[in-house]
């Protein structure tokens, strides 16, 4: 089984080329694309050598999930909001690559990753096999994401966070896509002192 979570600092040989490569993609317009807030790259950054990297750390061929944004980057501001909150992610693993500058990642409540338990359901993520559907008391897990996720993104009365990992530059922080989550609030007033990540959304080679 695939760890719920692992953090791995000092994950880039060379971050600070990979956050200028980062910054020097064209991003869409806000609002533009997903229900996130923030813009996102256009085109991603060169993937082989993280996928390799991190296949050899969690035992499993990875390759990016289909239909995902894999290895683009995310430029999110103070200002800026989404449509959705609290989500899950349509891929195997999940990651997320910290690339905000040092002084601005050790800001109080610098944007990190939240985790949230559903207050209604006592849930943490979607279940895995039918044993924990059953006993979630849902029919199908359609049902289940269509009342938990979908009904309640944008109600954060209904969530009770659990976990922040705060942001570090170079971090990389892996995790089960199936648990809710959502990124801490964004910061700063451009692109030099924003929010940057790059969002890693993996599938299994040969799937």
């Amino acid at each position: 089984m695939l760890p719920s979570l692992t953090i791995i600092d000092d994950f880039l040989t060379d971050p600070w080329a990979a956050r200028r490569a980062a910054l020097a993609l064209d991003y869409a317009q806000p609002g533009s694309g997903g229900n996130y807030p923030g813009r996102d790259s256009t085109c991603s950054l060169p993937m082989d050598g993280i996928n390799a990297s991190v296949s050899r750390r969690v035992g499993i061929e990875f390759t990016g999930a289909k239909g995902t944004e894999h290895g683009h980057c995310r430029l999110t501001l103070k200002s800026d909001k989404g449509r959705s909150g609290v989500h899950i992610d349509p891929a195997y693993y999940s990651g997320i690559l910290y690339l905000s500058r040092p002084e601005d990642c050790a800001r109080p409540g610098a944007g990190g990753t939240d985790f949230f338990r559903h207050k209604r359901t006592g849930l943490e993520r979607v279940p895995t096999n039918g044993a924990e559907l059953a006993s979630s008391g849902y029919d199908s897990l359609d049902e289940l994401v269509e009342d938990v996720v979908n009904r309640d993104t944008m109600q954060p009365s209904r969530w009770e966070r659990v976990m922040r990992v705060p942001m570090r530059f170079n971090r990389l922080v892996l995790f089960s896509p199936w648990q809710f989550h959502n990124a801490a609030p964004g910061f700063g007033t451009d692109a030099d002192n924003a929010r940057l990540v790059m969002l890693l959304f993996f599938g299994r080679a040969g799937d």
